[in-house]
């Protein structure tokens, strides 16, 4: 079975987002304000042509940094039945890699309680309390620096 990661649309990413992150609201919940920046960055793993993983990227400022050049992880979501393969680390390694490239400073995102050390073995730090996002649930920043 081979992995595949693609740059795809934002609207790729939201029957995902809505079966993972979000299946008690709508559809429409699932698009996120920055979607269709310029600088924002969608990627998509596939298996078989099939998307089972997604994970957007946004030039965004989190006033938690001093850092100029910002991106903010939003919507990393794996279909269930894929979780083994791995594809959210190589979503993630991408974009770090991608993000590396345009000489960004610092990847952040709002990382629900549950998936905190997913990140952190990808070699995100936490920062600052645990708070609340509703009607999600309990989150941590978290961040990777890239400089």
């Amino acid at each position: 079975m081979t992995l595949v990661i693609e740059v795809i649309s934002a609207t790729d990413t939201y029957q995902l987002r809505h079966q993972v992150l979000r299946p008690n609201q709508t559809l429409k919940d699932c698009k996120y304000p920055l979607d269709f920046e310029e600088l924002s960055l969608h990627l998509g793993a596939f298996v078989n042509n099939k998307l089972i993983s997604v994970g957007s990227f946004y030039y965004e400022r989190n006033d938690a940094f001093s850092d100029n050049d910002q991106y903010r992880l939003r919507g990393m979501a794996t279909n269930p039945e894929y979780r083994s393969l791995g594809a959210g680390s190589k979503i993630m390694q991408h974009a770090i890699d991608n993000l590396g490239e345009r000489n960004s400073d610092v990847l952040w995102c709002n990382a629900r309680i549950t998936v905190s050390d997913f990140y952190k073995k990808l070699g995100m730090k936490e920062h600052g309390e645990v708070f609340e996002i509703e009607p999600i649930g309990p989150h941590k920043l978290m961040y990777v620096r890239f400089k």
